[in-house]
């Protein structure tokens, strides 16, 4: 088993999130386990860190975070599947559906309470 420590950059980061999804299932009790909790302290603490997110609505959040990793709406689409949706979500008209939440956290590194906010849309 390796030996973790704080996580200081990227390549840890990687690294820690790489090994949690390949234990993340062991049984409660094995030394698997005790590293899987381990390993979500640690990538939590990170994240904190990494993320001291501004207080937005979660389709700023979405946006800002776009422009953290260079991503367009293609690539959000790309994801999704759907390019009309992501062009309605990101213009105000059409509210987050729970499997966009899901998707754009984990694509965007946003936790998903942030994206569960409420928010204003706009007049359709």
């Amino acid at each position: 088993m390796k030996q973790w420590y704080t996580i200081e950059n990227e390549e840890d980061y990687q690294a820690a999130t790489k090994r949690y999804e390949e234990i993340k299932d062991a049984k409660k009790g094995t030394p698997e386990h005790k590293e899987k909790l381990l390993l979500v302290t640690l990538v939590t603490q990170y994240e904190e860190k990494l993320w001291d997110l501004p207080e937005v609505d979660p389709i700023e959040m979405i946006k800002i975070r776009m422009e953290d990793f260079g991503y367009k709406p293609a690539d959000l689409a790309k994801e999704y599947g759907d390019k009309g949706t992501i062009s309605k979500v990101l213009n105000y008209k059409q509210p987050l559906s729970l499997n966009m939440i899901r998707i754009f956290s984990r694509m965007l590194r946003i936790p998903t309470d942030a994206l569960t906010k409420e928010y204003k849309l706009k007049n359709v």
